[in-house]
């Protein structure tokens, strides 16, 4: 990390500083360096800070500010600022309040992005059909953007990541990840992709942190897919900021009776895309990229597998099969088929259905278009 990274850092650390009071400090100063070396009096008359917030700013050798540096550093954290015009998405700039100080683990890409989000508690047909959506349009080199929350938000990075790049906002500090059982999830993310957050590190998950984490999802991306979301899911959060900003709004319809169908009925309903493949996405927002962006070219996972994780994988189709029947198709124990099949639901090649039953995941292949 910087000098001037763990200067931003101290000042996002000042306790009743946030976004609004950091771009005032920059309007009245032009540099972090100038408005540390500014005294309280001069916070106040040139950017309206009240004195009682200047002086909660950190000492530079602070243990609490030093240990905060180091837990950065080690795991690889950068911080990105709104008046860096060489790292910050330009895509979130043109926003009305983008968030002055991105924290950022891995690599922002910089291509085109999409943004999906959806329902946490999410149906096995809706995980399934926006992990391939994810799919498709990440090996055509177009971002996929969500939240690593559970159900649609984790199939849409999953799906991404088996021919591309991904990228999670956090509503918490980049040094938490939520849900905790997305920590391998993550991982893979920032392999290729990138984990951002404006909050703070060790600011918790709390709920009024998630419509600030939905705007930011959606303003990094040309448009917004909703799958599955009831009539007051969080998820029309990320709609409603979309086309404040500017973004194309799509949606999966569902069910009528479903619980989690009310929330994209009405989106549709109200002028929001119809998607039911990729296609609908790729017609809209990049018209005649569906046969002239390549696709993956076979199975990617299958590369990456040994002989028994293949053999299991192979086994495995369209229709459940129950792992007692998988044991005996592939003459593999128990434990040694357990093990496997973890092995490929972390992988995104295998989802595990209620009783104990197993299906494979589609992968892209070669079609010549969609």
């Amino acid at each position: 990390m910087t000098k001037e990274q763990q200067d931003w850092l101290r000042l996002h650390l000042t306790c009743g500083l946030g976004r609004v009071g950091l771009i005032r400090l920059m309007e009245a100063f032009g540099s972090v360096t100038a408005i540390l070396a500014a005294g309280a009096n001069a916070w106040q008359q040139k950017a309206g800070i009240r004195p009682a917030v200047a002086a909660a700013l950190p000492a530079s050798h602070d243990p609490q500010l030093l240990e905060t540096v180091q837990r950065l550093e080690t795991i690889g954290v950068s911080i990105v600022t709104l008046w860096d015009q060489q790292h910050y998405p330009a895509a979130l700039r043109t926003i009305y309040d983008p968030p002055a100080l991105l924290y950022v683990l891995g690599e922002l890409p910089e291509q085109q992005a999409f943004a999906v989000v959806g329902a946490r508690r999410a149906s096995r047909s809706g995980r399934r059909l926006t992990a391939e959506i994810c799919a498709e349009l990440a090996a055509r080199n177009i971002t996929v953007v969500s939240g690593l929350a559970r159900g649609i938000d984790s199939a849409a990075h999953q799906g991404a990541l088996e021919t591309g790049r991904t990228v999670a906002v956090l509503g918490c500090g980049i040094d938490l990840i939520y849900p905790p059982e997305n920590t391998r999830l993550a991982q893979r993310i920032v392999a290729t992709g990138a984990i951002l957050s404006e909050y703070p590190p060790g600011t918790p998950p709390l709920a009024g942190h998630f419509p600030g984490r939905n705007r930011i999802i959606s303003g990094l991306a040309k448009g917004v897919l909703i799958v599955e979301a009831a009539g007051k899911s969080g998820s029309l959060l990320t709609a409603d900021f979309a086309l404040e900003q500017g973004r194309e709004v799509f949606a999966v319809p569902g069910p009528v009776y479903s619980q989690t169908s009310g929330g994209v009925n009405r989106l549709l309903k109200d002028g929001a895309h119809l998607v039911t493949e990729a296609r609908d996405i790729l017609d809209v927002l990049w018209p005649g990229t569906a046969v002239d962006l390549p696709i993956l070219d076979g199975d990617p996972l299958s590369d990456r597998l040994s002989n028994e994780q293949l053999t299991v994988y192979q086994s495995l189709g369209e229709e459940p099969l129950h792992i007692d029947e998988l044991a005996r198709k592939c003459r593999l124990t128990a434990m040694e088929l357990s093990a496997t099949l973890l092995h490929l639901e972390l992988e995104g090649g295998a989802e595990q259905l209620p009783g104990m039953r197993y299906i494979r995941k589609r992968t892209p292949r070669h079609r010549g278009g969609l």
